[in-house]
Parts: structure tokens; C-alpha cells; sequence
């Protein structure tokens, strides 16, 4: 980017224009390689528990977490993706919900996805939500603008 403008503001002397573009590379190249790698930083994979892992207790994360075993507590995530053969006993809260085993507690998301294989006894709260045909729900549906600030139930 910085070659290419000094260049056209001092193309009348090569030798000035070659100078002028290796000197900044040089200083430009350090100062910009932290910022780039910062701007371009890969998204982390997804946390997955296994199918032969039981997890007794809360998990937490900021990130995005796939469970394919079972989990009995409460799960938070950016993304939360419950495997076919998952089954999760407690309250799930992330941004975007999917659920594709069975859920046996409420459901909290913006965006919740039930698809033919789930199986979900419990409420949903949700701003947005999608259910596919063959879903097995039992419960209520609740539509929130902000249905990740709700009150955790307590038990």
C-alpha cells in the first residue's frame, strides 16, 4: 500500500521512489505484523466433548462448544451445538442454540434451531427460532428481544 503512493508522489526519480519504498517496508513490515495478526486472527475450534465423556457440573465459555457425550449442569457459549447422540440435563444459554440430541432443561439463545433429531423437554426462550419437522418439544415457547439477560432459575 505505502509503495505503490511513493511511487506516484515521486515518480519523476526512480532511485528516490526504490529508497523511499524499501525504507518504510522495513519499519512498517514490524509495526504492522502484530496489528495484522491481530486483525486476522483465526477463530479457535470448537470445544467437543467426545461421545464417551460425562461431564457432572457447569461449563462455561466464550467460545464455541460441540457436546457429543452427556452433561448434567448448565452450559453458557457463544455457539452451543448438541451432537446427535448428546444429552445435556440443565439449562443451555449461548447465542446461537442447535440442537440436534436431546436437551432435558431450558433453552436460552438469540438464535435457537431444533432439528428432525432433537429432543427437547424443557422452555425456549429465544429471539429467533427455527424448528424442523420430526423435532420431539415439550414445553413453552417464549420469544425475548434480549433472552440471554433473564434471570437463571434457581433449582
Amino acid at each position: 500500500m505505502f509503495t505503490k503512493k511513493s511511487e506516484s508522489t515521486d515518480s519523476s526519480s526512480p532511485s528516490a521512489a526504490k529508497a523511499a519504498s524499501s525504507a518504510p517496508a522495513k519499519p512498517t513490515g514490524t509495526a504492522s505484523a502484530p496489528a495484522a495478526s491481530a486483525a486476522n486472527k483465526p477463530k479457535p475450534a470448537p470445544s467437543v466433548l467426545s461421545s464417551d465423556l460425562t461431564v457432572t457440573g457447569n461449563l462455561t465459555t466464550s467460545g464455541d462448544i460441540q457436546i457429543e457425550g452427556k452433561v448434567e449442569g448448565d452450559i453458557r457459549a457463544h455457539l452451543l451445538t448438541v451432537g446427535d447422540s448428546a444429552t445435556v440435563k440443565g439449562e443451555c444459554v449461548a447465542d446461537d442454540v442447535v440442537v440436534n440430541g436431546r436437551v432435558v432443561g431450558c433453552v436460552r439463545g438469540l438464535k435457537v434451531r431444533l432439528t428432525a433429531s432433537a429432543r427437547v423437554e424443557g422452555d425456549i426462550i429465544h429471539k429467533t427460532i427455527a424448528i424442523e419437522s420430526g423435532a420431539h418439544f415439550e414445553g413453552s415457547v417464549k420469544r425475548e428481544d434480549d433472552p440471554l439477560a433473564g434471570k437463571k432459575k434457581s433449582s
